[in-house]
């Protein structure tokens, strides 16, 4: 590789650190913790070791300090404080014992304070060191260890570095804790440690063989580099993975949840969205400017914030369609009939697009609270176009309390799923066809037999 292709690829990696230490630093911002001091501490000394160690600066940094070889300490010392902090984030997530808080933090700072002392002893065997020769980083391991300043310095930073890597990698590995995005985490920080090792592993017996004047194995040391760019990679996945993968499954199920929003927030009344002109005058009071509801949502910017937002518009929506006792049981029940007709009769079953064992009991409530929404939502379209205002609670007078939608006492923490697999279901065959049996049936409040032709 050419040095411009070196200085382009090390300036890239460089920019991915330095943007998840920027990206970390609000997320401290708007929450302070160790564990994002400790990931803006590794991106940010990341960032800078690859833009001091890709040629282009390397040579600037030699040439302004005066001194060709330093940058080479600048680069190894942060090469050891990325993965020591990468190390002390591990056990922060993963402590022995989480009833005994004290352990973690003792563990933390015994590290910390053998990082401390392996620091002091590097730079101070580097700069007692008598280098000679052009400045080539790469190669500083083998035509530099002939000198024993030089060997305490790569002693002492292999013995750390391995230490580091492979007690965060079994750590890593062996630990189960409940949240998942750092269970991703550590999944991949563990992996990008092991890989680290591998530096180790090549640059250990180049080393050696070099210190005791053989230097067969010097393009093997060399070639360790190479597992510390890729190590270093995993671990940007690590800490940002986790974290796009969530971004993006959030900007899909606002796209999922919009056909379901269409139907019971903007099917239903403007001032269910919190966008709406009426909306911002009622809640904001003067001084805004009125803007027309909001139906096709920014998937780009404040995506969380975008899918709570619709989350409880539709819910209001539903709770809306309940208030005003347009809901009914018979979308419901036609639902659990058909569904259940469908499982001993295979041609309908096809026709439903099911399986043997057909919907789950999750997929059947969503089944049935999509068609229960769909029918109330025509119900009410059908009296507005019959220039009836009022709401339906005299509909239902006859029969006692409007009947709730089915999934009503759904744990708030499940409500996007939920809410999801209802969109999913609205336009379903088995969805349609309940419907249908319901247009057809004289007794709006009784439990529909599907006829032959919907069967």
């Amino acid at each position: 590789m050419s040095e411009s292709s070196a200085t382009t690829v090390y300036l890239i990696i460089a920019s991915l650190h330095l943007a998840i230490a920027c990206w970390k630093g609000f997320a401290l911002l708007r929450t302070p913790s160790p564990a994002f001091a400790l990931q803006i501490a590794t991106h940010a000394v990341g960032g800078v070791v690859y833009v001091v160690a890709s040629p282009l600066g390397y040579r600037t940094v030699g040439s302004a300090v005066g001194q060709p070889w330093l940058p080479t300490l600048l680069i190894y010392l942060g090469i050891l404080l990325c993965f020591a902090t990468n190390h002390l984030l591990t056990i922060l997530w993963t402590p022995s014992r989480p009833d005994l808080p004290w352990l973690a933090r003792r563990t933390i700072t015994l590290w910390a304070l053998a990082y401390a002392v392996s620091f002091s002893i590097m730079i101070t065997a580097f700069l007692s060191a008598d280098l000679n020769g052009p400045a080539d980083p790469l190669k500083f391991n083998t035509e530099q260890v002939d000198e024993p300043h030089v060997q305490v310095f790569l002693a002492v930073f292999l013995v750390m570095l391995a230490c580091g890597t492979l007690t965060a990698w079994r750590r890593s590995r062996r630990t189960q804790v409940d949240d998942d995005v750092i269970t991703h985490a550590l999944r991949w920080f563990g992996t990008s440690q092991l890989v680290t090792f591998g530096y180790v592993a090549c640059s250990a017996p180049a080393v050696a063989a070099a210190a005791t004047g053989h230097h067969q194995l010097d393009s093997v040391g060399v070639l360790g580099s190479a597992f510390g760019v890729v190590g270093s990679v995993l671990t940007c996945y690590g800490v940002s993975g986790a974290a796009v993968s969530e971004w993006l499954g959030e900007r899909r199920d606002i796209a999922l949840l919009q056909p379901l929003w269409d139907l019971v927030v903007a099917g239903v009344d403007e001032d269910l969205s919190l966008g709406s002109a009426r909306g911002w005058q009622s809640g904001e009071g003067e001084g805004h400017a009125a803007e027309p509801m909001q139906s096709r949502p920014n998937r780009i910017l404040n995506v969380r914030w975008t899918l709570t937002r619709r989350v409880i518009e539709i819910l209001d929506g539903i709770r809306e369609l309940e208030r005003r006792a347009w809901v009914r049981d018979a979308p419901a029940k036609a639902v659990e009939a058909l569904h259940g007709e469908a499982l001993q009769a295979g041609a309908l079953r096809s026709k439903f697009g099911l399986s043997k064992k057909g919907l789950s009991p999750l997929e059947l409530e969503a089944a049935a609270t999509a068609a229960v929404l769909r029918d109330a939502v025509e119900r009410l379209h059908a009296a507005r176009a019959r220039g009836d205002d009022s709401d339906g609670t005299h509909l239902a007078s006859l029969g006692g309390p409007a009947p709730a939608v089915p999934g009503r006492k759904t744990p708030a923490a499940k409500e996007r799923r939920r809410l999801v697999r209802v969109a999913l279901a609205l336009h379903q065959p088995l969805v349609d066809v309940s419907l249908q049996v319901v247009r057809s049936s004289h007794e709006a409040d009784g439990v529909p037999q599907a006829p032959a032709s919907a069967r």
